[in-house]
């Protein structure tokens, strides 16, 4: 059974490809900095969703919620219900990694200009 891809992964692929294919300046003005600070930032939460997501899997909260029926469809219902929880803790304060990951995102992204982050 092939995985299918996460909304985050699809979303940091979409954006690192459009960062590539954007004009880089060398000094962007204040309001294009804020908006790319505001990226990074939820390039961050996004992935600390993933992994908060895949740490939830990992301590079997999949299989309880899809139960040992293995019902048509209950194991995707029971991926997307994980994902939703993990966004619902990463919105209710998380593990404190968003800040950690926005914090190194944007000192990369300062280092090399404004272009990538990564």
């Amino acid at each position: 059974m092939e995985t299918p891809i996460l909304p985050a992964r699809k979303l940091a692929a979409q954006t690192l490809a459009a960062d590539r294919l954007a004009p880089r300046q060398p000094d962007a003005p204040a309001q294009d900095r804020a908006a790319r600070n505001a990226q990074l930032k939820e390039q961050a939460r996004e992935f600390e969703a993933v992994f908060v997501s895949q740490m939830l899997k990992h301590a079997g909260l999949t299989e309880a919620l899809s139960g040992s029926g293995n019902k048509f469809g209950g194991e995707a219902f029971s991926n997307m219900l994980t994902e939703q929880y993990a966004h619902e803790l990463i919105e209710n304060g998380g593990f404190g990694l968003t800040e950690e990951i926005y914090r190194q995102l944007l000192e990369k992204d300062q280092s090399h200009g404004s272009g990538d982050a990564y």
